[in-house]
């Protein structure tokens, strides 16, 4: 097992990981930017150490600042999180380079998965179902217009290198096409320095459902479940849960296979999630695999008992996985509420600014994962999630009435919360009945009512 790790992230995820490593005994390293110098992972961490002034670019993307640090104390393993550099191949070819474990996945399963029009070639040729669409990333205009005449319209646009919804365009007519490639060009090169797009057919009111996988060193590969999130804005995920409501088992196990064999296909390790559209027919098929720990991974801990970070941490350390695919069980339902430090009544404008009361819920069956207290000053240089409140129950019911309970029981002042938002989810009656789908909060959501 390692002796220290370094956590290369900041916020919730940061405080998670260096919870995971104090109850397996293994020391802790914060890196940390100028205007994180009252964060929470920092307070909590055994050393931290100042990697660069506010901007990501010169801190938490700042790969030399990073690695200099972990040589310089010692640590033997280094943990990324979710986003920052979590999914960059290169920085996880240079700590693995170092003679440093990187807690994820080898730099070529990144890889892989990291260009999206080269994934999904991949995955076709592994029989995993996939969107019709472009073969590769789309090298002309023409070339555009025969892929739509071949599938139809509406198309959807995506970034061969991209995610999180940049350099995505929806397309419904031929006249639409061109304006549709150059914006979402524009869009990709701008976000990622990689201008190339692909093309898949548009699928109307489908659901984003995800297999959550953990494979060792030694080839054993299993799932943990599925989620569902397709309570979204923007293609941003909100609100998620497990089990997904109103999907046949059958379907379910579809996507387990798929999942399996998605991963089996890149010589994957670690955790990841491999994701899915599923259409109103429960057609499913393969969107991208996030090769990362998510956001949402305590709804599928909620459900199954597990410890996703100390998986993935024994995982790296070499050891084999401790559970077979028949010892894992699902008990119950969970949903997981990302709380936003932003203002839903006006079009989620960003609301950072000092935290002047905190208390968050408890009771039976809720958890809140955060990195926010009393006189924490929630700085405008990154991403707006301020906590995560995640609640269980014995069905889907009860999981909706301890959130709705946690959600009102929560006391945040001095800034504006999404909270509001999630309430009003939780009350619509289409979500109760489980009928929800990716572009649930436009249709079903009046921002009158926030």
């Amino acid at each position: 097992m390692f002796h220290k790790v370094l956590v290369a992230n900041r916020g919730e995820i940061a405080v998670r990981v260096i919870r995971a490593c104090h109850e397996l005994g293994i020391r802790t390293v914060a890196v940390y930017s100028e205007a994180d110098r009252s964060s929470l992972h920092v307070k909590m961490a055994d050393e931290a150490f100042c990697i660069g002034p506010a901007p990501s670019t010169a801190s938490y993307l700042n790969i030399p600042n990073i690695m200099s640090t972990a040589e310089l104390l010692g640590v033997d393993a280094i943990h990324p999180g979710y986003g920052f550099l979590a999914e960059n191949p290169h920085f996880a070819e240079i700590v693995a380079d170092s003679k440093i474990a990187f807690i994820g996945p080898p730099a070529r399963a990144i890889e892989a998965m990291g260009n999206k029009s080269a994934a999904r070639a991949q995955m076709q040729r592994s029989g995993v179902p996939v969107i019709p669409g472009s073969d590769g990333v789309i090298r002309s205009e023409r070339e555009a217009f025969e892929i739509a005449r071949q599938t139809g319209y509406p198309l959807i646009i995506k970034a061969a290198a991209g995610g999180g919804g940049r350099g995505m365009r929806v397309v419904h007519t031929p006249q639409d096409l061109t304006t549709g490639l150059q914006i979402a060009r524009r869009e990709s090169e701008a976000a990622f320095g990689d201008g190339h797009v692909y093309i898949e057919k548009y699928i109307e009111e489908p659901r984003h459902v995800e297999v959550q996988i953990l494979a060792d060193r030694q080839g054993t590969i299993i799932h943990l479940g599925a989620r569902d999130c397709s309570i979204q804005r923007r293609h941003q995920k909100l609100l998620e849960e497990s089990p997904p409501p109103r999907l046949r088992e059958r379907t379910l196990a579809g996507l387990y296979r798929a999942a399996i064999r998605a991963a089996q296909a890149i010589g994957y390790v670690n955790a990841g999630t491999v994701e899915f559209l599923v259409d109103a027919h429960e057609n499913f098929y393969f969107m991208e695999m996030n090769t990362r720990i998510q956001v949402e991974h305590p709804v599928t801990e909620a459900v199954t008992g597990l410890d996703l970070v100390k998986e993935q941490i024994r995982i790296a350390a070499g050891e084999r996985l401790q559970i077979s695919q028949r010892d894992v069980t699902f008990q119950g339902h969970a949903l997981e509420c990302r709380l936003n430090a932003e203002d839903p009544r006006h079009d989620f404008r960003p609301s950072p600014g000092l935290i002047t009361e905190f208390v968050p819920p408890g009771g039976p069956g809720v958890r809140v994962d955060t990195h926010c207290y009393v006189g924490y000053a929630i700085p405008p240089h990154y991403d707006s999630l301020l906590a995560k409140v995640i609640t269980w129950g014995r069905g889907r019911d009860e999981a909706i009435a301890r959130m709705r309970r946690a959600l009102l029981e929560f006391e945040i002042a001095g800034i504006k919360t999404t909270i509001p938002f999630h309430l009003n989810v939780l009350d619509n009656a289409f979500f109760r009945r489980g009928e929800v789908y990716t572009n649930f909060v436009q249709r079903r959501i009046d921002p009158a009512t926030l």
